[in-house]
């Protein structure tokens, strides 16, 4: 098997590109200025340490979506179990916090996290569908 059958697909690459930087988006102010960013989306009560404790995921899920975007195949179907359990775990945590009563723009995160999620399942299933075909071969 040849180097390039191991590698990613070019667009799964560049998700991993866009993701990073989205995570930054959030990471960055969550980590140097939870109260005022978090006070954009209209929340009233804000735990620095929990609004914290999240830029810390989005860092290290983000970042190592930048550094291992050129990683093999195998090593992106690790990343992306990685990515679809944090987004699950998130999506089912932010619904719960919405039907509770948090911010109205709470449904945008809840609305991205979604959306990523399904991104990640469907490159998941895409790439073990493409190592068994291999497989078979």
């Amino acid at each position: 098997m040849s180097t390039e059958d191991t590698r990613a697909p070019g667009a799964l690459r560049r998700w991993f590109v866009f993701h990073f930087v989205a995570d930054m988006l959030f990471a960055v102010p969550l980590m140097i200025a939870p109260h005022w960013f978090l006070g954009l989306f209209g929340w009233e009560v804000i735990d620095p340490f929990t609004a914290r404790l999240v830029a810390a995921a989005l860092f290290g899920i983000g970042i190592e979506s930048l550094l291992g975007r050129n990683a093999s195949a195998e090593s992106f179907r690790t990343m992306l179990r990685l990515k679809i359990i944090w987004s699950s775990a998130a999506v089912v945590g932010i619904l719960v916090t919405m039907l509770q009563g948090a911010p109205p723009l709470g449904w945008i995160i809840f609305a991205i996290f979604a959306g990523f999620n399904l991104l990640w399942i469907y490159w998941f299933i895409r790439l073990r569908s493409a190592a068994s075909h291999q497989g078979s071969n």
